[in-house]
């Protein structure tokens, strides 16, 4: 397809390997005459000894002719329908010349003019093939002319000419026409490749990012595709397509289930390699070798997107405690006081003070509360547990007027540890109050212990202490809100404890079932972000 824009003329590479071939083509025709006129003279029998000599010597410009084509086609990729037009031209004036010269249509070489209109046609452009069957007729019909001047006319001979001219358009245009469709197909074609490829990069693009694993499995439980994130929670190797098994057993027991029943289960699996818990679902292809689709999600993401939802619920929880529930403590809080002022009684005074205590203990509940709804605004930083531990278990010891030597410190490997500063001040208030609470109070009764965790980067903070621990049937409930075994506490300690370690990436929990109760905070060293 060629265009002008600004004068310049635009031919598509298609064009130009067309034009190439083409004048290939009339190269070999030139060489074919040209040996034949030079070594083969008999080949033509019409032709005399002084035609010989002159085909020989069309046949040997013509040969040079297509030669300079060629040579141009290839070299000089400009003005490609000049090239074209010149290249029909040339045959037009030579088959003529040889037409006359072996007497006339009669001797076959017309049909050479046809092929050269077809070529014409399928690479030309528009109104140009039209011009190039109307040269190769004037050509035809004038030659003709010349031959009945020179000798009878022949009726017959016009007629045959007559045939063949309107042949030449034919051909011409059917040649035209069949370009166009192709040309139109090929267009098509491009256009289809080049939507497909933009599909598939934003296809492969939407998967690479997709916060959900994507694994293409065989039905063998080989991997043949994945995602970068289900190459992040399985551990997989990319450069290999290995049996399922060797990254999760428990993940290839349930594909092999679910060829069996065909369900649509979700199964749940932990993986070795990462250690994560993930849900996966399978779904079969229509692919030619059924393959079959795992999507995997990580529950740990699931978890916490649950958890902002909850904190999102929770803020506006706390906020109508603030409106509602705190300034009535507080007016009720002051009128006691005032009330505690006036001398009435014994039994006046018991009841004012559990009036004053219930309104601290409450008052105690609403700031956990507001403190838990600010949970998700973190501010980590590397925390020296070495100079910080026995800052703050000092003083928390002045604060609750005890022993110095009833909290023992342990201090061993890096003792360092990635936290927000206030969060981690509450945390261990939450579990040294805990502790102490639970414990005999004498000497010891408490130990904090911090040391290297398994992973290189881990640290886990123990708080100890010496009282009768948890029983078996408190301990899942341990960390649950409000729930308390001491008549005085909230019950949201423990929960506000685990709660804020989750944000700061670390994990609280009840460690051993032995005497004591071991709280086991585990966090990361380094990679503050």
């Amino acid at each position: 397809m060629t265009t002008a824009t600004l004068g310049v003329e635009h031919f598509s590479e298609t064009h130009w390997k067309s034009l190439r071939y083409f004048n290939l083509y009339r190269f070999v025709v030139a060489s074919l005459l040209f040996t034949s006129a030079l070594l083969y003279p008999s080949a033509f029998p019409f032709l005399s000894p002084n035609q010989s000599l002159q085909h020989l010597g069309l046949a040997s410009a013509y040969l040079l002719s297509t030669a300079l084509a060629v040579i141009l086609a290839y070299r000089h990729r400009q003005h490609a329908t000049m090239q074209l037009t010149a290249s029909v031209l040339v045959d037009v004036l030579v088959m003529t010349l040889l037409i006359h010269v072996g007497g006339g249509l009669g001797s076959g070489l017309g049909s050479m003019l046809l092929v050269t209109l077809a070529g014409a046609g399928l690479v030309g452009q528009g109104r140009l093939v039209l011009f190039y069957a109307a040269m190769a007729t004037l050509a035809v019909l004038f030659e003709h002319s010349y031959r009945a001047l020179q000798d009878a006319v022949d009726v017959a001979g016009f007629f045959h000419a007559g045939l063949f001219s309107a042949g030449f358009f034919a051909v011409a245009v059917s040649a035209r026409l069949l370009a166009r469709r192709v040309i139109a197909n090929e267009a098509l074609a491009l256009q289809r490749g080049v939507d497909l490829k933009n599909q598939t990069v934003i296809s492969q693009r939407v998967i690479e990012e997709m916060q959900d694993g994507v694994v293409v499995l065989r039905r063998d439980g080989r991997v043949r595709q994945s995602n970068p994130r289900a190459r992040q929670l399985l551990a997989l190797d990319s450069s290999r397509e290995d049996l399922l098994a060797e990254y999760s057993p428990e993940l290839a027991l349930g594909f092999v289930e679910w060829c069996r029943s065909g369900g649509e289960e979700v199964v749940l699996v932990r993986i070795p390699g990462s250690g994560m818990q993930l849900r996966a679902r399978f779904a079969p292809t229509a692919s030619s070798e059924s393959d079959v689709l795992v999507f995997l999600e990580d529950l740990g993401r699931l978890q916490e997107q649950a958890q902002q939802l909850k904190l999102a619920a929770l803020g506006r929880l706390t906020a109508n405690i603030a409106h509602e529930i705190r300034n009535p403590l507080s007016a009720i809080s002051h009128a006691g006081e005032l009330l505690r002022e006036e001398r009435r009684g014994e039994m006046y005074e018991r009841l004012l003070r559990i009036m004053l205590d219930n309104t601290k203990r409450l008052e105690r509940i609403v700031s956990d509360v507001l403190e838990l709804g600010r949970r998700d605004r973190t501010y980590r930083e590397v925390i020296n547990l070495r100079e910080t531990l026995p800052l703050l278990i000092e003083e928390y010891l002045v604060k609750e007027k005890l022993p110095a030597d009833v909290v023992h410190l342990e201090l061993s490997g890096v003792a360092a540890l990635c936290f927000d500063r206030s969060h981690f001040h509450q945390v261990l208030g939450n579990l040294l109050g805990n502790a102490l609470r639970h414990s005999q109070r004498i000497a010891g009764s408490v130990c904090v212990v911090a040391c290297d965790g398994k992973a290189d980067t881990q640290v886990e903070l123990h708080v100890i202490d010496d009282g009768e621990g948890v029983a078996a049937e408190q301990r899942e409930h341990i960390f649950e809100p409000f729930f308390t075994t001491h008549h005085r506490g909230t019950g949201l300690g423990l929960y506000i404890a685990r709660e804020l370690c989750e944000a700061n990436g670390a994990l609280l929990e009840l460690h051993g079932a032995g005497p004591g109760a071991d709280f086991r905070m585990s966090g990361r060293a380094t990679g503050c972000q």
